[in-house]
């Protein structure tokens, strides 16, 4: 059979950075489950355009929330010329039904130990609607195939993936709802073939939580050392507590971690189950750029207890501890998270219009201020944050990378620039001046 496996790209405000590329290890990981004797091919229309008429007998997609409108559009698309199509990822593993309105099948979770089954009963016209494998075999090697990369971008990032689950299980997260709050573990020996057979030297761990089983993080980082490799990953703030983990990690080619912060208030770190304290978090913080690795801090705006002086204290805040790049979001409540059925139950939901659930665009009530107040307050902290005098403060804390900080914040001010500029578009067509109190002008 002839395979096509396709993630989609959202229709609107489109917040990628174009000269870096991190493909959806999904897709490839489908395509080192198919048999041989099945011809794959690989669409991700980030940066491909994909062909509605493109000849193939199976279709599977794998989406998120914001671009299941998206994922739905192309399976109906194709389902209307006779194509089996069969959906999976974070959304339709959340709600099968509504994915199952547009697809003959859906995979709930993990793929492995379902995939080859799925074919099999296409095969025989046996095809079920729901397939999932609560206990996949981690220990089986999947072989991954990525030399179809695109070589248009300035940077391709391979994914790579040592781990799932995540114990933590943070009000706003789904994590542990599909992949459990166990940890589970890949051997170390296949995450290293992964690496020598992709050609590659720049790699992104797309781990939860990096460290999260300690002895299994020491094992992987004194594998990666003759390697010769750089890359990224995600961790929690307690990796600095940690003094001989965090030189291991720089010795095997850690540049940046991706760290949740998610607020500067006491508050909200104990309400929405963040275990750590603000003071914990900044002697952490500094104990990281010493050694040398930056930190992309991940803050979210719209908690409950978030008033108008957060967005300033926030910037204050990431300013004051030199951190290295952010991730500027708005509260998202995702379905399948606890944030998401409270405010819900509370009738707190603008909509459900799937799109615009992405991290940029408020989708829900705060509780101390309109919409609108927090869209704008947080763009106008991430325009804050990108400026070129904030930059040039914060390389005090980031002289061991400065070619990489540099870069990043380069690249993140172009983001935070473009998303200014479509809020003032959107602004001068839809709103009056002073709409809500608020001087759009001036973000």
């Amino acid at each position: 059979m002839k395979i096509l496996l396709v993630s989609p790209v959202r229709d609107q405000h489109q917040f990628t950075n174009k000269g870096i590329l991190i493909p959806q290890l999904a897709l490839f990981i489908l395509q080192g489950l198919t048999p041989k004797k099945h011809e794959v091919k690989i669409v991700e229309e980030e940066y491909m355009q994909l062909d509605l008429d493109e000849e193939c007998d199976v279709v599977g997609i794998s989406c998120m929330t914001s671009n299941a409108y998206r994922g739905y559009r192309i399976a109906d698309a194709f389902r209307e010329k006779g194509k089996k199509v069969v959906m999976g990822g974070v959304h339709p593993s959340l709600l099968p039904d509504e994915a199952l309105a547009h697809a003959d099948a859906v995979v709930i979770g993990e793929a492995e130990g379902v995939w080859e089954k799925i074919l099999e009963d296409i095969e025989s016209d046996n095809l079920q609607q729901r397939y999932h494998e609560p206990n996949p075999d981690l220990d089986r090697y999947i072989p991954k195939d990525f030399s179809t990369l695109s070589k248009k971008r300035m940077y391709n990032l391979v994914p790579l993936q040592t781990s799932r689950g995540c114990p933590y299980d943070c009000d706003f997260c789904c994590v542990s709802n599909i992949f459990g709050k166990k940890i589970k573990l890949i051997p170390v020996k296949h995450v290293v073939k992964d690496i020598q057979t992709s050609g590659a030297r720049n790699f992104i761990f797309l781990d939860d939580n990096i460290i999260g089983h300690k002895k299994y993080a020491r094992e992987l980082f004194t594998a990666l050392i003759p390697l010769k490799i750089r890359w990224i990953g995600q961790s929690s703030i307690s990796f600095a507590r940690d003094l001989e983990l965090m030189k291991l990690a720089k010795k095997s080619g850690c540049k940046g971690l991706f760290i949740g912060l998610e607020s500067v208030l006491d508050t909200n770190i104990h309400q929405y189950n963040k275990l750590k304290s603000l003071e914990d978090t900044q002697q952490s913080i500094r104990k990281i750029l010493k050694m040398g690795i930056m930190i992309q801090a991940s803050v979210i705006f719209g908690f409950d207890d978030d008033t108008h002086e957060t967005f300033g204290q926030t910037i204050k805040f990431l300013r004051k501890n030199r951190i290295s790049v952010a991730s500027i979001n708005a509260l998202t409540p995702y379905p399948g998270t606890r944030v998401f059925d409270k405010l819900k139950e509370a009738g707190r939901l603008l909509h459900e219009k799937w799109e615009y659930y992405d991290h940029h665009t408020v989708v829900f009530q705060p509780k101390n201020m309109t919409p609108l107040e927090l869209q704008i307050g947080k763009i106008k902290a991430k325009t804050d944050f990108s400026k070129i005098f904030s930059i040039a403060e914060r390389i005090l804390g980031n002289l061991r990378m400065p070619v990489y900080y540099i870069a990043a914040n380069l690249g993140y001010r172009r983001l935070a620039i473009a998303e200014n500029r479509r809020m003032r578009e959107f602004a001068s067509h839809q709103l009056p001046d002073g709409s809500d109190g608020m001087d759009w002008r001036h973000i």
